[in-house]
């Protein structure tokens, strides 16, 4: 695939992933091997965002970067990935933090130190796709791709709560999951079965609908739960201190 402005954020999304797939092929007894591997993919990461910082045009409004390919045209689902201003800047944080977290495991991680990088691989996968992603089925799988590495990460490499911290930590997330996937089913149904448009999860074109007031208020709470959860925002906020007190250091920054 060309480096260009158009491939770039595919470049960010998947060096993560590709990263974990080679990881399965190298042996679980050659810790030294996979610590090194995992610290030059998420280096590679990092870098590769570089050129954002050049490229992103600060003084234009809209989404930049982006890709459009279909992915499942018979529900009209695609490959659409964007990103703003609030974006860009997550994105950046995220490649710098996600290179920092594995470096500060070097010492700390002994024990499945292959599985603990995979997860965070697919981890830093899922959070680069959530800041991503325009279409909503492509924006709620990798929210969903980001629940199951943190399950494992607090649930294995924790410390002595580990997995009422975990158990905790993923049935919050999962109510917040149902939420938001209702709230994003709404609006497809709105757009396709009472406007008449054509069936799509776009966001960018479901951003502009003009819904009743009525529907707005259900899945503006809708979205907000689910969200206050992920952040965590009071009083949805209870599991976050049980996961950072007993999630790893990396497991606790991400």
């Amino acid at each position: 695939m060309e480096f260009s402005r158009e491939t770039i954020l595919n470049w960010i999304l998947f060096t993560p992933l590709v990263g974990a797939v080679v990881a399965l092929f190298i042996p679980r007894e050659a810790k030294a091997a996979h610590r090194w591997w995992a610290n030059l993919v998420m280096l590679a990461g990092f870098v590769a965002s570089l050129p954002l910082v050049s490229w992103y045009d600060k003084t234009e409004a809209g989404f930049q970067f982006v890709f459009k390919r279909p992915w499942i045209p018979s529900f009209n689902i695609e490959y659409h990935l964007g990103i703003d201003g609030i974006s860009y800047l997550l994105i950046m944080m995220t490649t710098v933090l996600g290179f920092i977290a594995v470096l500060s495991s070097w010492a700390f991680i002994q024990e499945r130190v292959k599985e603990y990088y995979i997860m965070f691989m697919i981890l830093q996968t899922g959070m680069l796709g959530v800041f991503m992603a325009l279409d909503f089925v492509l924006f709620y799988a990798f929210w969903e791709v980001m629940l199951v590495p943190m399950y494992f990460i607090i649930g294995v490499w924790g410390h002595e709560q580990k997995l009422y911290a975990a158990i905790k930590f993923f049935l919050y997330t999962l109510f917040g999951s149902v939420l938001l996937l209702l709230g994003i089913l709404a609006m497809w149904y709105y757009n396709g079965h009472v406007l008449g448009n054509p069936q799509t999860f776009d966001i960018t074109k479901l951003m502009q609908l003009n819904l009743p007031l009525e529907w707005q208020k259900w899945i503006f709470w809708a979205f907000f739960v689910a969200f206050a959860i992920k952040v965590p925002m009071v009083p949805f906020h209870t599991w976050l201190p049980d996961a950072h007190v007993e999630a790893p250091t990396a497991g606790s920054v991400i």
